[in-house]
């Protein structure tokens, strides 16, 4: 079911979806492919939407940079210096996140309309991201199949072809404060992640190259505990890049009884608690797991490849699920 959501300064009309299946509500916009609420019941039963998101399009046009929900793209994170080699030349990107490129760059897939297309018990949202698009080589297409599954949990399939070499990185930007709206800081939340390691960054919150140990840092999450505030770091998942999702992370509201658990294909995720989301939400309001490659991966050989070759096919999946304690 879909709805007219606003209209773009240029015409475009934006269109709002709604699934609904097995106690999980989730309303989808065809701009950025933003997931703008998830709603579900805490231990007593109770409904309440559990990602941050803007009541309508001006707020997610006129606030852009926190990626409140957004569909991140073509590289989610940091690339360093705006560029990287490839296929014998060097990229040049947008330095939106200067010296570097971040997500995509200034108009990344974050800030394009998608074709949306009904598929069973979901959407799939498509585009065609044309050659030397944000400096980008390659003319990929993209599909990005969002489903509710028999439990309620929330499945994100990314897809890409490409006709010349490129790389490719996407993710989910969803914001959540499983205690919903009204409730606060979700820092108190208790966080459980199996990665014993992590990638440290410079001043430009650019990977050093090093996948340091998590123990005995604040960095370690692999026995649950609060998450706090002041995160924003790629961690190096143990079990590194699988075919099929795995269970890698777990948040937890104890007053809401809400348990969110993160399962993926990728070998990293970022953390990040958004200490400087501005108003009309507060720091700290939600915290981001955006499962992903490394950062600056096209800068680092060493680091798991986000090449995207002619003739292959980009594929990332994740699944968001939900249940009470």
């Amino acid at each position: 079911m879909s709805e007219h959501f606003g209209t773009l300064s240029d015409g475009t009309v934006v269109h709002r979806w709604t699934l609904d299946r097995a106690g999980t509500r989730v309303r989808v916009l065809s701009y950025g492919g933003i997931v703008q609420s998830v709603e579900v019941p805490d231990r007593e039963g109770n409904t309440a939407d559990v990602v941050l998101g803007f009541a309508d399009l001006e707020g997610y046009v006129t606030h852009p940079e926190p990626y409140l929900g957004a569909l991140v793209g073509r590289y989610a994170n940091r690339i360093a210096r705006a560029r990287f080699p490839l296929d014998g030349s060097e990229h040049a990107l947008a330095p939106n996140d200067p010296p570097g490129s971040l997500h995509g760059g200034e108009r990344g897939f974050d800030k394009r309309v998608w074709d949306v297309e009904p598929v069973e018990h979901g959407l799939r949202l498509s585009r065609v991201s044309p050659h030397g698009e944000e400096g980008f080589p390659g003319r990929l297409e993209v599909t990005a199949t969002y489903t509710l599954d028999a439990s309620g949990a929330l499945r994100f399939v990314y897809e890409a072809v490409t006709d010349a070499p490129t790389v490719v990185n996407l993710t989910n930007h969803s914001y959540f404060n499983l205690g919903g709206p009204g409730s606060g800081s979700a820092g108190g939340h208790e966080l459980r992640l199996a990665a014993s390691r992590y990638t440290p960054v410079d001043a430009d919150r650019i990977p050093t190259g090093e996948l340091a140990q998590v123990a005995d840092s604040r960095f370690d999450f692999r026995t649950a505990r609060k998450v706090g505030a002041g995160h924003d770091e790629n961690y190096v998942l143990d079990k590194g890049v699988t075919g099929t999702p795995v269970e890698v992370g777990e948040l937890h509201d104890t007053a809401s009884g809400r348990v969110l658990t993160v399962s993926t294909t990728e070998p990293g995720i970022q953390l990040y608690t958004a200490d400087h989301l501005g108003e009309p939400f507060e720091p700290g309001q939600g915290v981001a797991l955006e499962t992903q490659h490394f950062p600056d991966s096209p800068n680092r050989p060493e680091f798991p490849s986000t090449v995207l070759l002619p003739g292959a096919r980009y594929r990332s999946e994740t699944v968001y699920g939900f249940s009470v304690r």
